[in-house]
């Protein structure tokens, strides 16, 4: 089998053709891109990469997101499973032979790009590491390590100040959970202006946050359910399309599940404040790419809708869609493969005195600034 990574437009593993046909890369963030242009950034002087877990939904986006921002490389390996390995892949028109993932996979690479699950990430992500590779991981298995780096470059860059490239040292940097990226792009800025007390979010999350097959099943089980037959239900055992249900993270004692609590925890950790409150509740939606929160958030200091506006509008990797009078805010298909984060609906919160309450509304794209996007800016940061 041969596989084609092609940016800006590319092709998942696992049969995702079509979805490509359906929603094209947009070019709206980057105006004087061209459909199809492909940028070489081999070069000699650059840093030796590794994807690890390559043929999945975000190993693809992280190729697609390494040529669309020129990532500088003298080598890449594409590391994948045994049941991927032998298969040919072509990145900015050369072509790779997929290796199987293993414990020497990572001599001589000076950055590896995990996405390939959290237990691949802890039996591998330390043997890089030994190696001299910076690791930045997609996965849950080192966010909450407080030796650990947990980095949205817009937001906390200084985390990772202390890791360096090219001093023959290994480290790993987390990336934090797609929810986490999407909520805290929009508000940190504000958080940095009159300090958040307490955050209330609601998330609806696509079916990207799930993978390449999650998408497949949605795709499959919409054209079932309107062709009268029963949906196929193989990745969340119950009908997807047409509905939606509580995320399906496994549920904790407290009532919260996973994906709940990962919001929480990772919000203090990347504020460096454990007393700032957050709950949360994360649902499923029957959309293919990108997810939508609902964030509620109270102030130590009065803020007003005006001025929040202009923060945001002001703010890296964000993007205002708050036209009122023709009822336009951000959808999940408006920032679908698109960079930036989209906040609307931005109005004070009425059930508190003074200004002291804001209500937003946020999507991002999942695949893209919620994983592969986030890591690579990560990566450039070590540049």
């Amino acid at each position: 089998m041969k596989v084609t990574a092609l940016a800006p437009q590319h092709q998942f593993v696992h049969g995702l053709a079509s979805f490509s046909k359906i929603h094209p890369r947009s070019n709206l963030c980057r105006p004087n891109a061209t459909a199809f242009h492909v940028r070489m950034s081999l070069r000699e002087d650059a840093p030796s990469l590794a994807v690890v877990g390559v043929t999945g939904a975000v190993g693809q986006e992280f190729l697609s997101v390494l040529s669309d921002r020129s990532f500088p490389y003298s080598s890449i390996k594409m590391l994948a499973s045994k049941r991927s390995a032998g298969k040919r892949l072509t990145f900015e028109d050369k072509e790779y032979i997929i290796e199987e993932l293993s414990a020497d996979s990572f001599s001589g690479v000076d950055i590896a790009l995990f996405s390939a699950g959290g237990s691949i990430s802890k039996k591998f992500g330390p043997i890089a590491v030994n190696c001299g590779s910076i690791v930045v991981d997609n996965s849950s298995a080192f966010r909450m390590d407080e030796d650990v780096p947990l980095v949205i470059p817009e937001v906390n860059p200084e985390a990772m100040s202390h890791i360096k490239l090219g001093c023959g040292k290994g480290a790993l940097i987390a990336n934090p959970n797609c929810s986490t990226i999407i909520c805290l792009m929009a508000t940190t800025p504000l958080h940095q202006r009159a300090k958040v007390l307490r955050m209330v979010v609601s998330t609806y999350q696509a079916a990207s946050g799930a993978g390449a097959a999650a998408m497949e099943e949605l795709e499959q089980q919409t054209r079932e359910v309107l062709e009268g037959k029963q949906p196929t239900c193989e990745i969340f055992k119950q009908q997807y399309a047409f509905n939606l249900f509580s995320h399906n993270a496994p549920v904790l004692s407290n009532g919260y599940n996973e994906e709940e609590m990962k919001l929480v925890k990772e919000t203090r950790k990347i504020w460096n404040n454990m007393n700032v409150k957050v709950t949360a509740t994360c649902i499923r939606v029957p959309v293919m790419r990108a997810h939508a929160e609902s964030v509620n958030l109270q102030f130590e200091e009065p803020l007003d809708e005006d001025t929040a506006r202009k923060i945001l509008k002001n703010a890296p990797g964000v993007v205002v869609i708050d036209d009122r009078a023709s009822n336009r805010f951000p959808t999940p298909l408006a920032v679908s493969n698109k960079d930036e984060v989209a906040v609307g609906r931005i109005r004070q919160d009425v059930s508190l005195d003074g200004n002291y309450g804001l209500d937003l509304f946020v999507c991002g794209d999942q695949i893209r600034k919620g994983a592969a996007l986030n890591a690579i800016q990560i990566a450039e940061m070590l540049l």
